[in-house]
């Protein structure tokens, strides 16, 4: 007999729902968004590891070091120097975020009800989603280039099909990244898992192949795109947030991975392990190739899709291929895919299921990908190309973004106390439908930093957004709650 009111129990500090009937019946709730059972916390430090390794090797990645050099006026070692300090410094964001997560057994769209309200989580969970879609559909843009590239290594008269072949492959690489995420946690945790290594030693192979070619001594030497005399303190500093933004989305949505872990020291050490190293390596790695590209293919290549699309054999074309269709489907099947697959669904859980949200999230990437799929197809001509596109994105979005993270991580620890009703954010009766608290703290930096672009005077505030959009919105959201006179935790039930 099913019991009409919801239980929280705990175990070894985290806890787990029975829901009753006051859940079950919610417009709130479905299973794909239910909090994990303890028993489903199954990730330990080395699968979350693997998920940022994972995560981390991909196609944007190794550009990073071009983008820094070409756009943000950075020498060589400067920009390798501003990913590994950015992403030292978004660990604390993510580490902080994914404790609920892991405590609780929630997704992030779940934990927004407590500091946006029931309904107006929706709003941040919208703005992460459509992020999301886009850069899921600039990865399967990647992707279906690898597989292009490996069907035209395998098949005489596949390359003949040029752009055609390009639009092909990307399909069949969406229509693969839907598959695995449909099919739940388990495959995306076994595909990050197997793959990990396999990129790892793509990276250490592609280093072998690139050293003999490339002085380092003369990289490090290249003078920076910026002003002579110019101080490198605001060029590192713009350089700085963007590599920031650059996991901005993921500090957000960690909690929908950290529901998994087995515990809070499985989180903590798996995203130590996982996150900058991997980040500084793979960009640096980039680095070098692009700059040994002249002596391996006559010509300097930012990619390692085409770069390595110029080798003759077609054997080792096929392979190397297939090594980034697997990198770049273990990247966007994780960091794209599972937050627009929750975001969407709390839209209305009872409505939209998870396999409902999945091909939705992929037919928005879709659709934000068209303008460049009928490029390809030469049924339009257009000179905007995915690399400004990407550049532009890296600061724009971190400087909307950070009040978000500011403001979760204030009302998690500071304003809620770590203790959270579990059952009451499934519910309506607890929690606000909108806490204009948390409104207010988000949309005070975002008029801001939109002010901010058209004056110099105060043109920091923009270049630097993440850090002042986080810092203003977690102390404005304090602030409000704490002129409202809020309670300071919310006891769950034993």
């Amino acid at each position: 007999m099913q019991q009409n009111r919801s239980q929280v129990t705990e175990r070894d500090g985290l806890f787990e729902l029975e829901a009753g009937s006051d859940v079950l019946d919610s417009p709130r709730y479905n299973h794909d968004m239910a909090p994990t059972k303890v028993r489903e916390r199954t990730w330990n430090k080395w699968h979350i590891t693997a998920l940022w390794v994972g995560m981390s090797i991909c196609v944007p990645t190794y550009t990073l070091g071009g983008v820094l050099t070409a756009y943000f006026g950075l020498t060589v070692g400067e920009a390798l120097l501003a990913i590994l300090f950015a992403n030292v410094i978004v660990l604390i964001p993510l580490t902080l975020n994914a404790f609920p997560g892991t405590k609780y057994g929630i997704p992030f769209p779940v934990l927004l009800r407590s500091s946006f309200g029931i309904l107006g989580s929706n709003v941040p969970c919208l703005i992460r989603a459509l992020v999301a879609c886009g850069w899921f559909g600039i990865q399967t843009m990647f992707g279906g280039l690898a597989i292009h590239l490996f069907l035209g290594s395998v098949f005489d008269g596949w390359k003949s099909l040029g752009g055609t072949g390009e639009v092909i492959g990307f399909m069949i690489f969406w229509a693969l990244n839907l598959w695995v995420v449909i099919r739940g946690a388990e495959s995306i945790k076994w595909l990050e898992t197997l793959s990990a290594p396999l990129l790892v030693a793509v990276g250490i192979g592609l280093l072998v192949w690139a050293m003999p070619n490339v002085s380092m001594t003369e990289l490090l030497a290249i003078p920076p795109k910026r002003p002579e005399g110019a101080s490198v303190v605001s060029y590192f500093a713009a350089g700085l947030t963007a590599m920031v933004g650059f996991w901005a989305t993921l500090s957000l949505n960690i909690p929908d991975f950290s529901r998994y872990a087995r515990s809070q020291k499985d989180q903590i050490l798996g995203q130590i392990f996982g996150l900058p190293l991997t980040m500084f390596l793979f960009a640096a790695l980039g680095v070098v190739m692009t700059a040994a590209s002249v002596k391996l293919v006559g010509v300097s290549v930012s990619d390692p899709v085409t770069l390595i699309g110029h080798i003759q054999s077609p054997v080792w074309v096929a392979v190397a291929m297939a090594l980034i269709i697997i990198a770049t489907l273990s990247t966007n099947t994780a960091a794209n895919i599972v937050s627009p697959t929750n975001d969407f669904q709390n839209i209305a859980p009872k409505v939209i299921n998870r396999t409902k949200a999945v091909i939705l999230t992929g037919f928005v990437g879709l659709a934000l990908m068209g303008h460049e799929l009928l490029k390809k197809l030469g049924l339009i001509v257009s000179d905007v190309s995915l690399e400004t596109v990407y550049s532009n994105w890296l600061l724009g979005y971190s400087s909307l973004l950070g009040p978000i993270a500011g403001i979760m991580v204030v009302d998690y620890f500071l304003i809620k106390k770590q203790q959270l009703d579990l059952a009451g954010l499934y519910r309506d009766d607890v929690y606000p439908a909108w806490n204009w608290s948390g409104f207010i703290a988000f949309g005070v930096p975002v008029v801001l930093t939109l002010l901010s672009l058209g004056s110099s005077a105060f043109s920091w505030f923009y270049s630097y957004g993440w850090f002042t959009g986080s810092a203003l919105g977690g102390l404005i959201y304090y602030g409000l709650c704490a002129m409202r006179a809020q309670p300071s935790a919310v006891k769950t039930p034993a």
